[in-house]
Protein backbone atom coordinates (compact mmCIF):
# COMPACT_ATOMS: atom_id res chain seq x y z
CA UNK A 1 0.00 0.00 0.00
CA UNK A 2 1.36 3.48 -0.52
CA UNK A 3 1.54 5.93 1.64
CA UNK A 4 -1.02 8.16 -0.93
CA UNK A 5 -3.73 4.94 -0.85
CA UNK A 6 -3.17 4.49 3.21
CA UNK A 7 -4.03 8.23 4.06
CA UNK A 8 -7.20 8.29 1.60
CA UNK A 9 -9.12 7.24 4.60
CA UNK A 10 -13.15 6.20 4.42
CA UNK A 11 -15.50 7.62 6.98
CA UNK A 12 -17.12 5.69 9.18
CA UNK A 13 -20.60 5.70 7.86
CA UNK A 14 -18.81 4.90 4.67
CA UNK A 15 -16.98 1.74 5.96
CA UNK A 16 -20.38 0.66 8.17
CA UNK A 17 -22.80 1.06 4.78
CA UNK A 18 -20.32 -0.14 2.30
CA UNK A 19 -18.12 -2.80 3.61
CA UNK A 20 -20.64 -5.80 3.68
CA UNK A 21 -19.18 -9.14 3.60
CA UNK A 22 -21.71 -12.17 2.72
CA UNK A 23 -20.04 -14.64 4.96
CA UNK A 24 -22.94 -16.07 7.51
CA UNK A 25 -22.03 -18.20 9.80
CA UNK A 26 -24.30 -21.74 9.84
CA UNK A 27 -27.61 -22.65 11.60
CA UNK A 28 -27.63 -24.80 14.50
CA UNK A 29 -30.91 -25.94 16.57
CA UNK A 30 -30.27 -24.28 20.08
CA UNK A 31 -32.37 -25.22 23.24
CA UNK A 32 -34.78 -22.05 24.25
CA UNK A 33 -32.88 -22.52 27.40
CA UNK A 34 -29.96 -21.10 25.69
CA UNK A 35 -31.13 -18.96 22.71
CA UNK A 36 -30.98 -15.56 24.71
CA UNK A 37 -29.41 -13.06 22.38
CA UNK A 38 -29.06 -15.77 19.90
CA UNK A 39 -30.51 -14.64 16.04
CA UNK A 40 -32.90 -16.61 14.67
CA UNK A 41 -31.72 -17.87 10.95
CA UNK A 42 -35.24 -17.29 10.31
CA UNK A 43 -38.57 -15.77 11.36
CA UNK A 44 -40.15 -18.54 13.97
CA UNK A 45 -44.04 -18.92 12.66
CA UNK A 46 -46.53 -19.49 15.51
CA UNK A 47 -47.82 -22.72 15.21
CA UNK A 48 -51.06 -22.00 16.63
CA UNK A 49 -53.25 -18.92 17.79
CA UNK A 50 -52.47 -17.43 21.02
CA UNK A 51 -53.55 -17.30 23.79
CA UNK A 52 -55.58 -19.67 22.05
CA UNK A 53 -59.09 -18.93 23.91
CA UNK A 54 -61.05 -15.82 25.15
CA UNK A 55 -60.00 -15.26 28.14
CA UNK A 56 -60.66 -12.65 31.14
CA UNK A 57 -58.06 -9.99 31.93
CA UNK A 58 -59.55 -8.61 34.70
CA UNK A 59 -61.33 -9.97 38.03
CA UNK A 60 -65.27 -9.30 37.41
CA UNK A 61 -68.39 -11.21 35.87
CA UNK A 62 -68.28 -12.15 32.59
CA UNK A 63 -71.47 -10.62 31.16
CA UNK A 64 -73.44 -9.77 27.66
CA UNK A 65 -71.89 -5.76 27.32
CA UNK A 66 -75.45 -4.98 26.16
CA UNK A 67 -77.20 -5.38 29.83
CA UNK A 68 -74.48 -3.04 31.10
CA UNK A 69 -75.67 0.02 28.85
CA UNK A 70 -76.50 2.81 30.90
CA UNK A 71 -75.43 1.42 34.42
CA UNK A 72 -74.22 3.92 37.27
CA UNK A 73 -74.36 4.54 40.48
CA UNK A 74 -77.44 6.16 40.78
CA UNK A 75 -78.96 3.51 37.93
CA UNK A 76 -77.03 0.04 38.30
CA UNK A 77 -78.16 -3.06 36.21
CA UNK A 78 -79.11 -5.94 37.81
CA UNK A 79 -77.93 -9.29 36.54
CA UNK A 80 -78.45 -12.89 38.43
CA UNK A 81 -75.38 -14.57 39.24
CA UNK A 82 -75.67 -17.88 36.96
CA UNK A 83 -72.19 -19.47 38.20
CA UNK A 84 -68.27 -19.07 38.48
CA UNK A 85 -65.23 -20.52 36.11
CA UNK A 86 -62.36 -21.97 37.42
CA UNK A 87 -58.34 -21.08 36.42
CA UNK A 88 -57.28 -24.02 33.93
CA UNK A 89 -60.68 -25.20 33.32
CA UNK A 90 -63.58 -25.04 30.64
CA UNK A 91 -66.74 -23.25 31.63
CA UNK A 92 -69.29 -25.17 32.17
CA UNK A 93 -72.01 -22.67 32.21
CA UNK A 94 -72.85 -19.80 29.47
CA UNK A 95 -73.84 -16.17 29.87
CA UNK A 96 -77.39 -15.79 28.92
CA UNK A 97 -79.22 -12.46 28.71
CA UNK A 98 -79.70 -10.69 32.11
CA UNK A 99 -77.01 -13.15 33.58
CA UNK A 100 -73.38 -13.11 34.65
CA UNK A 101 -70.53 -15.44 35.27
CA UNK A 102 -68.08 -14.64 38.10
CA UNK A 103 -64.14 -14.81 36.24
CA UNK A 104 -60.67 -14.88 37.45
CA UNK A 105 -58.06 -12.98 35.71
CA UNK A 106 -57.16 -15.63 33.08
CA UNK A 107 -60.40 -17.42 33.26
CA UNK A 108 -62.04 -18.65 29.80
CA UNK A 109 -64.17 -16.93 29.00
CA UNK A 110 -67.72 -18.81 28.72
CA UNK A 111 -70.37 -18.81 26.00
CA UNK A 112 -72.64 -16.09 25.45
CA UNK A 113 -70.61 -13.19 26.99
CA UNK A 114 -68.58 -10.82 25.33
CA UNK A 115 -67.34 -8.52 27.98
CA UNK A 116 -66.22 -8.85 31.50
CA UNK A 117 -66.90 -6.07 33.80
CA UNK A 118 -64.38 -5.29 36.28
CA UNK A 119 -65.26 -6.26 40.18
CA UNK A 120 -64.26 -2.83 41.52
CA UNK A 121 -67.78 -1.48 39.44
CA UNK A 122 -69.84 -4.41 41.00
CA UNK A 123 -71.67 -5.51 44.12
CA UNK A 124 -73.35 -8.39 45.39
CA UNK A 125 -76.93 -6.84 46.72
CA UNK A 126 -78.43 -10.35 47.41
CA UNK A 127 -77.51 -14.10 47.12
CA UNK A 128 -77.45 -14.26 43.11
CA UNK A 129 -78.19 -10.76 42.08
CA UNK A 130 -74.91 -8.80 40.70
CA UNK A 131 -75.29 -4.85 41.10
CA UNK A 132 -72.92 -3.01 38.47
CA UNK A 133 -72.25 0.40 38.35
CA UNK A 134 -70.33 0.84 35.43
CA UNK A 135 -70.63 0.11 31.96
CA UNK A 136 -68.72 -2.02 29.43
CA UNK A 137 -68.00 -2.12 25.47
CA UNK A 138 -67.75 -5.27 23.43
CA UNK A 139 -64.30 -7.01 24.15
CA UNK A 140 -63.89 -4.75 26.97
CA UNK A 141 -62.27 -6.73 29.80
CA UNK A 142 -61.09 -9.91 27.72
CA UNK A 143 -58.45 -10.66 24.75
CA UNK A 144 -59.72 -12.85 22.26
CA UNK A 145 -58.23 -16.19 21.18
CA UNK A 146 -56.14 -14.81 18.79
CA UNK A 147 -55.48 -11.09 20.31
CA UNK A 148 -51.65 -12.20 21.02
CA UNK A 149 -50.69 -13.71 17.47
CA UNK A 150 -52.62 -15.17 14.58
CA UNK A 151 -51.56 -18.71 13.55
CA UNK A 152 -48.68 -18.79 11.58
CA UNK A 153 -47.92 -15.23 11.98
CA UNK A 154 -44.33 -14.05 13.05
CA UNK A 155 -43.36 -15.07 16.67
CA UNK A 156 -39.89 -13.36 16.58
CA UNK A 157 -38.34 -12.47 13.50
CA UNK A 158 -35.00 -13.75 11.93
CA UNK A 159 -32.09 -11.44 12.10
CA UNK A 160 -32.36 -9.55 15.49
CA UNK A 161 -30.72 -11.41 18.41
CA UNK A 162 -33.58 -12.89 21.20
CA UNK A 163 -34.60 -11.24 24.01
CA UNK A 164 -36.01 -12.66 26.87
CA UNK A 165 -39.35 -11.53 26.39
CA UNK A 166 -39.06 -13.13 22.81
CA UNK A 167 -38.16 -16.14 24.95
CA UNK A 168 -41.14 -16.35 27.28
CA UNK A 169 -43.70 -15.28 23.51
CA UNK A 170 -41.49 -18.69 22.16
CA UNK A 171 -42.55 -20.64 25.19
CA UNK A 172 -45.99 -19.73 25.20
CA UNK A 173 -46.20 -20.57 21.94
CA UNK A 174 -45.11 -24.31 22.72
CA UNK A 175 -41.70 -23.40 20.73
CA UNK A 176 -38.94 -25.54 22.86
CA UNK A 177 -36.07 -25.12 20.28
CA UNK A 178 -34.98 -22.66 17.93
CA UNK A 179 -32.84 -22.48 14.36
CA UNK A 180 -30.47 -19.59 15.41
CA UNK A 181 -26.57 -18.40 13.63
CA UNK A 182 -23.98 -20.22 15.14
CA UNK A 183 -21.82 -18.21 17.45
CA UNK A 184 -18.99 -16.73 15.25
CA UNK A 185 -15.60 -17.86 15.30
CA UNK A 186 -13.06 -14.69 16.00
CA UNK A 187 -9.19 -15.45 15.50
CA UNK A 188 -7.61 -12.80 17.37
CA UNK A 189 -3.50 -12.28 16.01
CA UNK A 190 -1.40 -10.24 17.82
CA UNK A 191 1.98 -9.33 16.35
CA UNK A 192 5.29 -7.91 16.92
CA UNK A 193 8.82 -8.71 18.17
CA UNK A 194 8.34 -6.78 21.57
CA UNK A 195 4.73 -8.05 22.30
CA UNK A 196 4.88 -11.30 24.51
CA UNK A 197 2.52 -13.38 26.47
CA UNK A 198 0.87 -12.50 29.49
CA UNK A 199 1.87 -14.84 31.56
CA UNK A 200 5.51 -13.32 30.82
CA UNK A 201 7.15 -12.85 34.51
CA UNK A 202 9.89 -10.46 33.36
CA UNK A 203 9.73 -8.81 31.15
CA UNK A 204 13.04 -7.76 28.94
CA UNK A 205 13.64 -4.08 27.93
CA UNK A 206 11.02 -2.96 25.29
CA UNK A 207 8.71 -5.91 26.03
CA UNK A 208 5.52 -5.67 26.55
CA UNK A 209 2.85 -8.22 27.31
CA UNK A 210 0.19 -8.72 25.21
CA UNK A 211 -3.00 -6.72 26.37
CA UNK A 212 -4.76 -6.29 23.82
CA UNK A 213 -5.79 -9.89 22.63
CA UNK A 214 -7.28 -10.33 26.14
CA UNK A 215 -9.14 -7.12 25.93
CA UNK A 216 -10.80 -7.88 21.85
CA UNK A 217 -11.56 -11.69 23.47
CA UNK A 218 -13.53 -9.65 26.39
CA UNK A 219 -15.43 -7.60 23.48
CA UNK A 220 -16.00 -10.36 21.29
CA UNK A 221 -17.38 -12.82 23.82
CA UNK A 222 -19.96 -9.59 25.12
CA UNK A 223 -21.26 -9.54 21.40
CA UNK A 224 -22.05 -13.07 21.29
CA UNK A 225 -18.92 -14.40 19.75
CA UNK A 226 -16.19 -17.29 20.06
CA UNK A 227 -12.21 -15.72 20.22
CA UNK A 228 -9.77 -17.87 19.42
CA UNK A 229 -6.71 -16.61 20.31
CA UNK A 230 -4.20 -17.44 17.36
CA UNK A 231 -1.20 -16.28 19.09
CA UNK A 232 1.39 -13.98 18.96
CA UNK A 233 3.65 -13.49 15.11
CA UNK A 234 6.91 -11.86 14.91
CA UNK A 235 7.85 -9.42 12.59
CA UNK A 236 9.38 -11.71 10.22
CA UNK A 237 8.91 -11.80 6.37
CA UNK A 238 6.49 -14.14 5.63
CA UNK A 239 5.46 -15.16 8.63
CA UNK A 240 1.75 -13.07 9.31
CA UNK A 241 0.68 -14.20 5.79
CA UNK A 242 1.52 -17.81 6.70
CA UNK A 243 -0.72 -17.34 10.22
CA UNK A 244 -3.26 -15.74 8.43
CA UNK A 245 -3.94 -18.48 6.01
CA UNK A 246 -4.00 -21.06 8.25
CA UNK A 247 -6.71 -18.97 10.88
CA UNK A 248 -9.04 -17.72 7.70
CA UNK A 249 -9.82 -21.72 6.82
CA UNK A 250 -11.58 -22.15 10.49
CA UNK A 251 -12.72 -19.10 11.21
CA UNK A 252 -15.71 -16.39 10.49
CA UNK A 253 -13.85 -13.14 11.36
CA UNK A 254 -10.11 -12.30 11.96
CA UNK A 255 -8.35 -9.53 13.84
CA UNK A 256 -5.04 -8.49 13.28
CA UNK A 257 -3.42 -6.46 15.85
CA UNK A 258 -1.25 -4.86 14.50
CA UNK A 259 2.27 -2.65 15.58
CA UNK A 260 1.81 1.06 15.28
CA UNK A 261 4.72 1.72 12.76
CA UNK A 262 4.55 2.62 9.11
CA UNK A 263 6.78 -0.75 8.30
CA UNK A 264 4.45 -2.59 10.67
CA UNK A 265 1.36 -1.17 8.58
CA UNK A 266 3.00 -2.08 5.27
CA UNK A 267 3.92 -5.78 6.69
CA UNK A 268 0.24 -6.12 7.62
CA UNK A 269 -1.37 -4.93 4.35
CA UNK A 270 1.11 -6.91 2.19
CA UNK A 271 0.25 -10.22 4.01
CA UNK A 272 -3.60 -9.55 4.09
CA UNK A 273 -3.09 -8.46 0.05
CA UNK A 274 -1.26 -12.04 -0.44
CA UNK A 275 -4.21 -13.67 0.29
CA UNK A 276 -7.35 -11.62 0.04
CA UNK A 277 -8.67 -8.18 -1.01
CA UNK A 278 -8.59 -4.88 0.87
CA UNK A 279 -11.39 -2.60 0.84
CA UNK A 280 -9.44 -0.12 2.38
CA UNK A 281 -6.48 0.99 4.48
CA UNK A 282 -7.41 4.17 6.50
CA UNK A 283 -10.32 5.15 8.36
CA UNK A 284 -11.42 8.61 9.36
CA UNK A 285 -11.73 7.95 13.28
CA UNK A 286 -10.00 9.02 16.31
CA UNK A 287 -8.65 7.32 18.06
CA UNK A 288 -8.10 4.28 14.91
CA UNK A 289 -7.06 6.03 11.95
CA UNK A 290 -4.80 3.40 10.64
CA UNK A 291 -6.78 0.48 10.64
CA UNK A 292 -7.65 -2.02 7.82
CA UNK A 293 -10.38 -4.20 6.22
CA UNK A 294 -10.70 -6.77 3.89
CA UNK A 295 -11.80 -10.20 2.61
CA UNK A 296 -10.46 -13.56 2.29
CA UNK A 297 -12.72 -15.96 0.38
CA UNK A 298 -15.61 -14.21 2.18
CA UNK A 299 -14.26 -13.85 5.36
CA UNK A 300 -13.67 -10.32 6.61
CA UNK A 301 -10.50 -9.33 8.09
CA UNK A 302 -10.03 -6.39 10.50
CA UNK A 303 -6.26 -5.15 10.81
CA UNK A 304 -6.33 -2.87 14.07
CA UNK A 305 -3.74 -0.13 15.28
CA UNK A 306 -0.94 -1.81 17.80
CA UNK A 307 -2.10 0.73 20.75
CA UNK A 308 -4.43 -0.85 23.05
CA UNK A 309 -6.83 2.10 23.31
CA UNK A 310 -7.01 2.86 19.71
CA UNK A 311 -7.61 -0.77 18.95
CA UNK A 312 -10.44 -1.87 21.48
CA UNK A 313 -12.40 2.00 20.27
CA UNK A 314 -12.51 0.82 16.58
CA UNK A 315 -13.18 -2.74 16.86
CA UNK A 316 -16.28 -1.18 19.45
CA UNK A 317 -17.33 1.18 15.81
CA UNK A 318 -16.40 -1.24 13.19
CA UNK A 319 -15.60 -4.97 14.76
CA UNK A 320 -18.76 -5.26 16.71
CA UNK A 321 -21.35 -4.40 14.19
CA UNK A 322 -18.85 -6.86 11.76
CA UNK A 323 -18.95 -9.52 13.88
CA UNK A 324 -23.15 -9.21 14.45
CA UNK A 325 -23.99 -9.59 10.81
CA UNK A 326 -21.49 -13.00 10.34
CA UNK A 327 -24.01 -13.93 13.23
CA UNK A 328 -27.01 -13.35 10.87
CA UNK A 329 -27.81 -9.78 12.21
CA UNK A 330 -28.26 -6.84 9.62
CA UNK A 331 -27.69 -4.26 12.64
CA UNK A 332 -25.70 -4.36 15.76
CA UNK A 333 -28.64 -4.18 18.80
CA UNK A 334 -28.11 -0.75 20.12
CA UNK A 335 -25.72 0.00 23.40
CA UNK A 336 -27.48 1.36 26.85
CA UNK A 337 -26.78 5.26 26.76
CA UNK A 338 -27.67 8.17 28.29
CA UNK A 339 -27.64 11.92 28.39
CA UNK A 340 -25.13 14.51 30.10
CA UNK A 341 -23.72 17.88 29.87
CA UNK A 342 -20.31 18.16 28.29
CA UNK A 343 -17.80 19.49 31.06
CA UNK A 344 -15.34 20.98 29.20
CA UNK A 345 -15.03 22.25 25.72
CA UNK A 346 -13.75 19.58 23.24
CA UNK A 347 -12.26 20.45 20.07
CA UNK A 348 -12.11 18.09 16.85
CA UNK A 349 -10.93 18.30 13.06
CA UNK A 350 -13.26 18.70 10.50
CA UNK A 351 -13.96 15.11 8.09
CA UNK A 352 -13.11 13.19 11.44
CA UNK A 353 -15.02 11.53 13.52
CA UNK A 354 -13.78 11.70 17.26
CA UNK A 355 -14.74 8.88 20.01
CA UNK A 356 -13.90 10.63 23.43
CA UNK A 357 -13.92 8.28 26.57
CA UNK A 358 -16.22 10.18 29.39
CA UNK A 359 -16.37 9.55 32.85
CA UNK A 360 -20.20 10.59 33.87
CA UNK A 361 -21.28 11.96 37.33
CA UNK A 362 -24.42 13.80 38.26
CA UNK A 363 -25.80 14.22 34.80
CA UNK A 364 -22.30 15.73 33.69
CA UNK A 365 -19.68 13.85 31.28
CA UNK A 366 -16.10 14.35 32.10
CA UNK A 367 -14.06 13.91 28.84
CA UNK A 368 -10.45 11.26 29.65
CA UNK A 369 -7.56 11.95 28.03
CA UNK A 370 -4.44 9.72 27.83
CA UNK A 371 -2.16 8.53 24.85
CA UNK A 372 -3.37 5.44 23.04
CA UNK A 373 -0.90 3.18 24.75
CA UNK A 374 -2.56 3.57 27.85
CA UNK A 375 -5.41 1.41 28.90
CA UNK A 376 -6.31 2.86 31.73
CA UNK A 377 -7.98 5.45 30.43
CA UNK A 378 -10.50 3.07 29.13
CA UNK A 379 -10.33 1.45 32.46
CA UNK A 380 -11.66 4.47 34.05
CA UNK A 381 -14.28 5.83 31.49
CA UNK A 382 -18.03 5.23 32.28
CA UNK A 383 -18.86 5.20 28.27
CA UNK A 384 -17.72 7.55 25.19
CA UNK A 385 -19.27 10.12 23.33
CA UNK A 386 -18.69 11.06 19.38
CA UNK A 387 -18.03 14.20 18.00
CA UNK A 388 -19.41 14.12 14.05
CA UNK A 389 -17.35 14.25 11.08
CA UNK A 390 -18.78 17.60 10.00
CA UNK A 391 -18.26 18.96 13.71
CA UNK A 392 -15.05 21.45 14.54
CA UNK A 393 -15.99 20.43 18.42
CA UNK A 394 -18.59 20.62 21.05
CA UNK A 395 -18.85 23.45 23.37
CA UNK A 396 -19.11 22.94 27.32
CA UNK A 397 -22.78 22.83 28.70
CA UNK A 398 -23.42 20.61 25.35
CA UNK A 399 -26.34 18.27 26.08
CA UNK A 400 -24.72 14.86 24.71
CA UNK A 401 -25.94 11.00 24.01
CA UNK A 402 -23.08 9.22 25.96
CA UNK A 403 -23.11 5.62 25.08
CA UNK A 404 -22.33 3.14 28.60
CA UNK A 405 -19.94 0.52 28.96
CA UNK A 406 -22.19 -2.46 29.98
Amino acid sequence: MSGREFFTARTLAEVLSGFRPVHRTPAEDVPLSAALHRVPVADIPAPAALPGFARSTVDGFAVRAADTYGASDGLPSYLDLLGAVRMGAEPTVAVRPGGCVAMPTGGVLPAGADAVVMVEYTAETMPGTIEVTRPVAPGGGIVRADDDIAAGAPLVPGGRPLRAPDLGFLAAAGVTSVAVHARPRVAIISTGDEVVPPETVNLAPGQVRDATASALAGLVVDAGGEPIIAGIVPDEPGALKERLAAVVAESDLVVVSAGSSVGARDETAGAVAAIGQIWCHGIAIKPGKPTLLAECSGIPIIGLPGNPLSALVVFGQVGVPLLWRVAGCEYAPPQPSTRARLSRDLPSAAGRLDVVQVRVRDGVAEPLFGPSALLSVLTRADGYLIIPEPATGLDAGTDVEVVLYR
